[in-house]
């Protein structure tokens, strides 16, 4: 990635600017703008977040920020009330209350002397939904977003449920969050008040895991926030980025589809990073393309956007698997339109243990041990590191396999896949995971895509109905979006299993469903002779200046006992710590995951996280742990969680959560 030190516009910094909202609570903003702005106004950039200013998203920030104001963009980063260095508390995400403190941010912003009255939001996760969530609130000043990594539907495809399947995320962002906003204020900034709102922060710190396991159907809880709800009441301009590596990869397909507004998706081979420092690679010049769209529709610069195709996609090559690639060979493709009229569909037939041209009978019983899933890695991996889908044979052989012919020619599937069922339930409630994967020659299967139905949620999200053990039924699995090439001698493989751990919670009972029929219905588009667009080389702004105290790692394995069957997933994450030479704080963090289950027992499922959160300057210093977990019962969840802070070595706060949630149709 190129560094870029010299800007058209010269830049000036904030680091602690007051924005005060209608209810008296201040946030505090993080501000760099051209030093002219006043004498020259600038459109402005909203990003608006959780996850600190000071020293959470301070890495990215410093590559992003000061190139769009040397650009001539005032870009505001602002931490969310009740976090990093602002007042207030955060009672969940998404809320109200966090929405409409974005619409007062942006028209403060508009109001000043220094801006031109044209504002636009950004973000990446949290702030590419918020960014979604605002403009459908149509903010007068708010005239176009780029959200990154983020969904449109907060309960079929975020990180708390999937298919109508309980996510493990569910459990895994709760003690996350309740790690990450446990943290204090910086001394430097707020002053001798900064223990005062530690202590409310710490006294009113939600466990947020009861709130989202509360609402187990797609309720006006979720519905809140989803702006498939109207797509129509979003009238800024969106370009919408994501990566097939991510766990967000339908929400460009989503947009792009729906949205009447100027909208176009770009989607990579990244992981849950910001496009111009991710990987896999390739990584694009992101801040230019940024640029382009804010010079549109900021600017009112022909910059050529809206002639740009509606979807951008990197066509994955087929590769070895491996728990990470750096690089992920292939080729841009674009589509003028999308859908496309040049994608059409291939159907193929599951019959006995194939893939076929023509329905035929069978009867196939799949019973997937509990353990079935290792080789999923992580819902939506963020570290540079062991978290992709491995190789899937292991988890392969726990399925029910249907294989089609060795390729004669290269196949290239741009798409969602979807699977239709016809089959019989032995319980209740079942869960279903249908796998598409890449067999190459030599038997290794890459994962390609896959799709999970809680088969009570087969006709709605919101109105499960329980099945019919003995009665014939019939459903419909949709896998996610994707864009990858099966080379000629590779075959594909159709893998569906009734489990799915440790990305799925368990079904109350180890259930079975008999297949009778069933077809997958493919995209196809014709072969992409090679490359049908270019994106500009990676550029940023010089990197935050640090000092390693203490370098990251991470590690995943999975352990089994011999002799109790009890399979354990360990994920041990250290982020490091490192010291700002700006300002001096000092920062790390730390965190493990055990998931463990018997592969005879779905109620043997157990859930333990832990967090470390440390702050400190010269003699002042601070540290916060939670620790998380879950069990359940037939009937029930049980969650529980404890959070303790220290400063110095005095603990200041302790506090124990512990809840029961009724299992409904989960």
């Amino acid at each position: 990635m190129k560094t870029v030190t010299s800007f058209p516009r010269r830049v000036v910094e904030y680091p602690d600017i007051g924005i005060v909202m209608p209810d008296g609570c201040r946030l505090s903003a993080r501000i760099w703008m051209p030093e002219d702005a006043t004498e020259n106004p600038v459109p402005a950039i909203l990003e608006h977040l959780p996850y600190r200013k000071r020293d959470g998203t301070t890495a990215r920030d410093e590559l992003t920020h000061p190139y769009f104001a040397g650009h001539g963009y005032a870009s505001i980063r602002v931490d969310m009330r009740g976090n990093g260095d602002s007042d207030g508390l955060m009672e969940d995400e998404y809320t109200a209350q966090e929405l409409q403190d974005a619409c007062d941010v942006i028209a403060w912003a508009a109001a000043q002397p220094w801006c031109n009255g044209k504002v636009g939001m950004m973000g990446i996760s949290w702030g590419g939904f918020n960014a979604l969530q605002v403009a459908a609130l149509r903010p007068p000043a708010l005239k176009a977003i780029i959200t990154l990594c983020s969904t449109v539907d907060r309960y079929a495809d975020d990180i708390h449920y999937k298919g109508g399947c309980l996510l493990n995320e569910n459990l895994g962002w709760a003690a996350n969050m309740l790690s990450y906003s446990s943290r204090p204020p910086d001394p430097a900034l707020v002053g001798a008040r900064w223990r005062e709102m530690w202590l409310k922060r710490l006294e009113n710190m939600p466990f947020l895991a009861r709130t989202w396991f509360s609402h187990q159907t797609r309720d006006a809880y979720w519905k809140h926030g989803s702006v498939c709800e109207d797509y129509a009441a979003i009238e800024a301009a969106v370009l919408s980025i994501g990566g097939w590596h991510d766990g967000y990869r339908n929400t460009m397909s989503h947009l792009v589809e729906n949205v009447s507004a100027p909208v176009k998706g770009i989607v990579g081979p990244w992981i849950h990073k910001y496009p111009h420092f991710a990987a896999p690679g390739p990584a694009i010049g992101f801040l230019q393309e940024a640029l382009r769209w804010w010079d549109r529709w900021l600017k009112d610069i022909d910059t050529g956007v809206e002639d740009d195709p509606a979807m951008r996609l990197w066509l994955m090559d087929s590769v070895r698997p491996a728990y990470w690639h750096p690089e992920r060979p292939g080729r841009w493709i674009a589509e003028s339109q999308w859908p496309s009229p040049g994608i059409s569909t291939r159907a193929l037939h599951l019959a006995a243990s194939r893939l076929a041209d023509a329905p035929s009978p069978f009867l196939r019983l799949v019973a997937s041990p509990q353990d079935c899933g290792l080789a999923t890695g992580e819902y939506f991996p963020f570290n540079f590191g062991p978290e992709l889908p491995g190789d899937q044979r292991p988890d392969d052989a726990l399925s029910a396999c249907f294989d089609g012919d060795v390729l004669d020619e290269a196949l290239d599937i741009v798409g969602a896949p979807s699977v239709r069922l016809a089959f019989i339930p032995d319980r209740p409630q079942a869960n279903l995971c249908v796998r598409l994967c890449d067999v190459h020659p030599d038997g290794a299967s890459e994962l390609i895509s896959y799709g999970l139905l809680n088969l009570t949620h087969r006709n709605s999200h919101e109105f499960p109905q329980p099945l019919v053990p003995g009665e014939p039924t019939i459903a419909t699995v949709v896998l996610d979006q994707c864009a990858y090439r099966i080379p000629a001698g590779h075959h594909l493989r159709v893998a569906i299993s009734t489990a799915y751990w440790p990305a799925v919670w368990p079904s109350p009972e180890a259930a079975s469903v008999e297949l009778t029929a069933g077809a997958l219905a493919l995209p196809v588009r014709p072969t992409a002779a090679g490359d049908e667009w270019h994106f500009e080389a990676p550029q940023a702004a010089p990197a935050w200046q640090v000092e390693e105290l203490r370098p990251p790692s991470s590690e995943r394995r999975i352990e089994r006992d011999l002799e109790t069957g009890l399979v354990m997933v360990v994920v041990a994450n250290d982020f490091g710590e490192v010291r700002d030479l700006d300002h001096g704080l000092v920062t790390g963090s730390r965190m493990s995951e055990r998931w463990t289950i018997r592969p005879d027992d779905p109620l043997s499922a157990r859930a333990e996280i832990w967090w470390e959160q440390t702050l400190s300057r010269g003699d002042w210093s601070v540290r916060t742990e939670a620790r998380s977990s879950m069990r359940s019962d037939a009937e029930s969840f049980y969650l529980a969680a404890r959070l303790e802070a220290w400063e110095g070595s005095d603990r200041l706060f302790e506090r124990d959560f512990a809840d029961t949630v009724a299992r409904r149709h989960l």
